[in-house]
């Protein structure tokens, strides 16, 4: 096998990393809040019925930005239906999910969950731009962020909560492009109501950042031409863009599924080109920023298989859906995606991991029972802890191998980020499903002597998972035999790994 090389140097770098990055995502969906996030009858649960053992889990992952309450479920959400006394709150028919929303976690609970995971982490709130429009955006923000002294910030501190939420980051409305949203719109439609959403919102706090609406894939029919459109509209008044994607290997192509930041990156540097391109025909000397906030490998084709058998006569209450037990295989692929993220952290100044727990998720748990890491947990954890600070610029010269969908790919897909104490951790991936790559990094005028430490999840079964019955399955170990000498870093990626490589 042919050596794969790159260069660091602290001349060349890429952009400051955004503690948003490291975002997460809780919708109404599934088991992902009721019996994930909020189980009061849990021996771990809380005052508040959040449980603690989830709690840990979420810190231990590193996660900042916690995008709520969707997503899908978004575009049918009536926002009063979730404050107030819980006893009182109504229960409501969900569209999105086809499933019967109780509203026993709402709004309040919502902030205390994130308020309960330390000074870093932050709510991104979304409102409903499906079936509801600016009037009943503006209600919310003002019942969740004014002080005091009018009608909606008094009701906020009646129901318990005195002082306000302080939610900066608002997304207005949720994947608008795609028919399967309720209250779906054209581009044109869309444009006009987030401008005027925006427009009222920065009337109550100019200060806000809003996310407009980007196309829910890159495969969309209208893809460029949506967010042309939509800027066109909002340009002036908006700070991201928003961009969603999601992975599989589709009939059973792991060659093009290790390659999946492939279609990440372009999907990134696609939307800059038209953002930048609006830009450039409205003459503005603003930037728009990209939020992608929905990313994830997700087997979509066992859903849409699944979906079909739905009764559609019943009702239920936080069914299981979309429980996707992740593999060696799809950890790689999500620490790849990850490697993407971070190679565009100078546009890409949000980005939330959908979802948080049980839904296509790091974090499982059982109803009474425990909750544990899926192999996916690992490479967002350690980007999280070490993946903060300036990102260098890596051009590889790497090893090729052929994809079906993206022709000949790199073997080694990778990036590094240098830390303010001017420790340097690289994070790269071994797509090479049969043999180890044998790696070379020179550093130039880094002042780096030592490896602290190589960790690598790998293993000799791709297809090994955490379950239930054999939580500990999977996890990260440390590798021997990586070396700094002489200004030059020499490591062997075993076959199919996320490697992180720390530098001091």
């Amino acid at each position: 096998m042919r050596t794969a090389r790159f260069t660091l140097d602290p001349a060349f770098a890429i952009g400051e990393v955004n503690p948003r990055l490291f975002g997460s995502f809780v919708e109404h969906l599934g088991r992902c809040v009721y019996t994930g996030i909020f189980e009061p009858d849990h021996p771990t649960a809380d005052a508040e019925g959040l449980r603690t053992d989830v709690l840990d889990l979420v810190r231990e992952l590193g996660v900042t930005t916690i995008r709520y309450p969707g997503g899908n479920f978004v575009s049918g959400y009536k926002w009063e239906d979730s404050v107030g006394p819980v006893e009182e709150r109504p229960r409501r028919l969900d569209l999105a999910w086809h499933s019967t929303e109780t509203n026993r976690f709402g709004l309040s609970e919502y902030i205390a969950f994130v308020r309960k995971l330390g000074p870093r982490a932050e709510p991104m709130m979304a409102v409903n731009l499906g079936t509801r429009s600016v009037a009943e955006a503006l209600e919310l923000q003002e019942y969740a962020n004014h002080s005091g002294g009018t009608a909606l910030s008094d009701l906020r501190a009646a129901h318990g909560d005195k002082d306000p939420f302080g939610i900066r980051l608002w997304c207005l409305g949720n994947e608008m492009d795609g028919p399967w949203q309720t209250g779906h719109k054209t581009a044109e439609e869309y444009g006009r109501a987030a401008a005027e959403t925006a427009r009222a919102m920065r009337q109550i706090d100019p200060s806000v950042e809003l996310v407009v609406c980007g196309s829910s894939n890159q495969s969309m029919s209208t893809f460029a031409a949506w967010e042309a459109t939509v800027l066109q509209e909002t340009y002036e008044l908006v700070d991201h863009i928003s961009l969603h994607a999601y992975y599989e290997p589709a009939d059973g192509d792991l060659d093009s599924f290790l390659a999946s930041a492939v279609d990440m990156e372009s999907f990134i540097e696609n939307v800059v080109a038209t953002a930048d391109h609006v830009g450039a025909r409205l003459k503005s000397g603003k930037r728009i920023n990209l939020s992608f906030d929905e990313w994830n490998v997700w087997y979509l084709s066992r859903w849409q298989e699944y979906a079909k058998t739905i009764d559609r006569t019943g009702w239920p209450e936080a069914p299981r859906l979309l429980e996707d037990n992740y593999s060696v295989t799809d950890a790689v692929v999500l620490g790849s995606l990850l490697i993407a993220l971070l190679r565009h952290a100078d546009r890409v100044t949000v980005a939330c991991l959908a979802q948080l727990v049980n839904v296509i998720a790091p974090i499982m748990t059982e109803p009474g029972g425990p909750a544990w890491r899926q192999t996916t947990f690992f490479p967002f954890a350690q980007a999280s802890r070490h993946g903060r600070g300036e990102v260098l610029d890596v051009r590889v010269d790497s090893p090729t191998y052929k994809t079906r969908k993206y022709g000949e790919t790199d073997l080694l897909h990778a990036t590094a980020v240098r830390a303010a104490d001017g420790t340097v951790t690289v994070f790269a991936v071994n797509r090479g499903r049969g043999e180890p790559l044998p790696l070379e990094v020179a550093l130039n005028g880094l002042g780096l002597t030592s490896v602290v430490e190589h960790s690598a999840l790998a293993d000799a079964d791709p297809d090994a998972r955490n379950t239930l019955d054999d939580p500990e399955r999977v996890a990260p170990h440390q590798v021997e035999g990586t070396a700094l000498r002489d200004g030059t870093l020499t490591a062997v990626l075993e076959p199919l790994s996320w490697n992180v490589i720390r530098l001091a």
